[in-house]
């Protein structure tokens, strides 16, 4: 398997480990709580916002070149993903359709700096005394986006059933899904208080 490949695939399992990684796919869903099938368009920009704001961060902690205490990053991401559910709790049914730009779009990219330094640590521990490591950050990153749109899309199939052919209300599955979410994401904020 060439290194490419190998990076990719560590991304990609990153991602997807629901054991290890069940906070990522929490921020990701989090994000995805408001939106319906016919929104993927939005989804994927979502998607690929938080990528570029993860990418940001993880490129400049894997280099080194900025360097956060692993205690108080492991507080700040469950505080994004309560944030995020508990903005989906207010969140107004009239607005989610609007064109304009969302809420959601600053939380992917800005959050997404702050989970970057979440995956550093991991990457830099597989990277070692590497010299070159572009190529593998390029293949982690395009690996984590593969499997944030395969648990995006796990989502919207779920979205559907519910939704579209039960007949959950939109507005029911959002408040359930959040509530559920914030209150994972408290109680995570609480085991890793800093403070």
């Amino acid at each position: 398997m060439s290194e490419f490949g190998l990076y990719f695939g560590l991304g990609r399992e990153h991602i997807l480990d629901y054991i290890n990684g069940y906070d990522h796919i929490l921020f990701v869903l989090a994000l995805c709580a408001v939106y319906l099938v016919r929104d993927w368009k939005k989804i994927l920009i979502l998607v690929t916002a938080f990528t570029i704001g993860h990418s940001i961060t993880l490129a400049l902690a894997t280099m080194q070149i900025v360097s956060v205490k692993t205690q108080l990053i492991e507080f700040l991401i469950p505080l994004t993903i309560f944030v995020t559910a508990c903005s989906n709790l207010f969140r107004k049914e009239e607005n989610i359709d609007k064109k304009n730009i969302q809420i959601n779009y600053f939380f992917a990219l800005f959050f997404g700096l702050i989970h970057g330094m979440g995956f550093s640590n991991y990457l830099r521990a597989l990277l070692g005394k590497s010299h070159s490591i572009l190529s593998p950050l390029l293949a982690f990153n395009l690996g984590l986006e593969l499997g944030q749109i395969i648990v995006v899309t796990i989502f919207l199939v779920i979205s559907y059933i519910l939704v579209d052919w039960l007949k959950v209300s939109r507005r029911d599955w959002k408040m359930v899904l959040s509530s559920a979410i914030g209150g994972i994401a408290f109680i995570l904020m609480k085991d890793r208080m800093i403070f």
